[in-house]
């Protein structure tokens, strides 16, 4: 099981209320055309900046056997149906969480603002984009991809990864969509780790990176530079 699920499940609801909401805006035009003149209901019709939904304090879950592994949260959601393209948005952020059997936090993901594009399948995370692990490990970025279909999320943006014992700066970013193997195309700054972290701290860095330089120090750290 997925995120994908999750998707599809928003997607069946959305589209559900926008049904309803086409419905009534139909309803509407039609008693008002006796007041309203052609070029009136025209001009109004095909505004594409308009929503055909709108939401506040919407909530969403996906259960499995009764368990509850996804929630998503938003103060507010807006429908947009195209001629190109339909996509969901949260101007005011969103907070989307996955859950253990146990109801255990595995992953969660916050942001002041988002988009999911229905038909392709993907996500668009901006501004204080935080997302954290089972394990602790903290992303933080102000912009964010998640492809539902492959299963990764990227930035091209600077990034910041804080972990239990180190933490590390650079831009561009890679990982599998729970933060569990994750990498760091351009790590930037001085890094201190414990040696035994070492082998696990250099497989987190992509091997475009080569300006990095070790050096051992008296505390039994390593010190990793990049510049």
């Amino acid at each position: 099981m997925n995120r994908q699920k999750l998707g599809f499940k928003i997607k069946q609801q959305i589209k559900a209320l926008g049904i309803a909401a086409l419905f009534m805006g139909a309803a509407i035009l039609f008693f008002a055309c006796e007041k309203n003149n052609l070029e009136e209901i025209k001009a109004f019709s095909s505004a594409e900046d308009l929503p055909v939904l709108e939401a506040s304090d919407f909530e969403t879950i996906d259960t499995d056997s009764g368990v509850i592994r996804y929630e998503l949260k938003a103060p507010k959601l807006l429908q947009f149906e195209t001629e190109k393209d339909s996509y969901s948005e949260f101007p005011e952020g969103v907070e989307l969480t996955e859950y253990d059997a146990n109801k255990k936090i595995i992953f969660s993901i916050t942001a002041n603002y988002a988009k999911q594009f229905l038909e392709e399948e993907k996500w668009e995370a901006k501004n204080n984009v935080i997302a954290i692990n089972a394990q602790g490990d903290t992303l933080k970025t102000e912009h964010l991809i998640y492809e539902e279909k492959e299963g990764k999320i990227y930035t091209e943006e600077f990034v910041r990864i804080i972990r239990p014992d180190q933490t590390y700066t650079g831009v561009g970013f890679e990982s599998d969509q729970a933060l569990g193997n994750w990498k760091i195309k351009d790590l930037k700054g001085t890094v201190f780790v414990s040696s035994k972290n070492t082998e696990k701290t250099e497989d987190n860095i992509s091997q475009e990176n080569d300006s990095g330089n070790d050096a051992d120090t008296q505390s039994g750290q390593k010190k990793i530079e990049f510049n």
